[in-house]
């Protein structure tokens, strides 16, 4: 690792911080790499409850991508590998088997925006923001967050975000539903991330991938039959799990 994604595992929970604070945390294709083989590799760790992604600093949590970087690409066919290479990158984070927390410490630009709504849960702290600007540079979305968007506030809403071009403040996207939470001027960002995610982490772990599973399987549009077996099958594991009868015989013990 170079370094540009710092990770961090402690209690069930997965820290990812990109840390380019000098470079508005941008999305360079190593840094997209990096956050892409954090989450491939760390999907088997069965301790897992809970990932947080955020960024180091205050100002960005993602500037988009690394344009110095990108500018390179002068191909429609060179377009088409960057974007399904980005893509490939943010899909490990779609697919990753627990949910996945967009701390946004500060403003998500662009690609940094479609990074946020990769993930499952938004929260952002009381200064950040979050702006599908792409159409300012004449282009669209590239990595899937167009997808995302649309599922996330349907094709209507989705459309009027992508086609203002405009940055939201924390409280107005929580309005439109972009983000689920938003600091209180006066907290520490890190104490808001911290109770935030405690609510999350007090699941059993395998309880937290039977959750993600279903809402996976709306992400994906999977079919009704195929939901039915998946959530039978994580029923029965954490039925049977030692963690479920601990739990029961806690209830049993109070009725006595």
């Amino acid at each position: 690792m170079s370094g540009a994604v710092v990770v961090a595992a402690a209690d069930g929970v997965l820290r990812v911080t990109i840390n380019r604070p000098e470079k508005r945390n941008a999305l360079s294709r190593a840094v997209l790499d990096e956050l892409g083989q954090v989450f491939a590799g760390q999907a088997a760790n069965e301790a897992l409850r809970v990932a947080v992604l955020t960024a180091a600093g205050s100002h960005s949590f993602a500037a988009g991508g690394d344009l110095r970087d990108l500018a390179a690409v002068r191909t429609r066919e060179g377009a088409v590998a960057m974007a399904t290479h980005a893509r490939t990158a943010l899909d490990a984070i779609r697919r990753f088997p627990v949910p996945v927390v967009a701390a946004l410490n500060g403003v998500a630009l662009g690609g940094g925006a479609e990074l946020a709504v990769a993930c499952d849960l938004r929260i952002a702290a009381a200064h950040a923001g979050i702006g599908f600007v792409q159409g300012r540079l004449n282009i669209a979305t590239a990595w899937g967050g167009g997808i995302d968007l649309m599922r996330l506030l349907g094709p209507a809403r989705g459309l009027a975000v992508l086609s203002r071009s405009e940055v939201f403040g924390a409280a107005e996207a929580h309005a439109l539903g972009l983000v689920d939470s938003v600091a209180a001027p006066d907290e520490p960002f890190d104490v808001f991330v911290a109770r935030f995610v405690a609510s999350l982490a007090r699941q059993a772990p395998q309880v937290m991938r039977a959750f993600k599973a279903q809402a996976l399987g709306e992400r994906l549009g999977q079919s009704r039959s195929e939901r039915e077996e998946i959530e039978t099958q994580l029923f029965s594991l954490t039925w049977v799990h030692e963690d479920h009868w601990a739990a029961a015989d806690r209830l049993l013990a109070r009725d006595r």
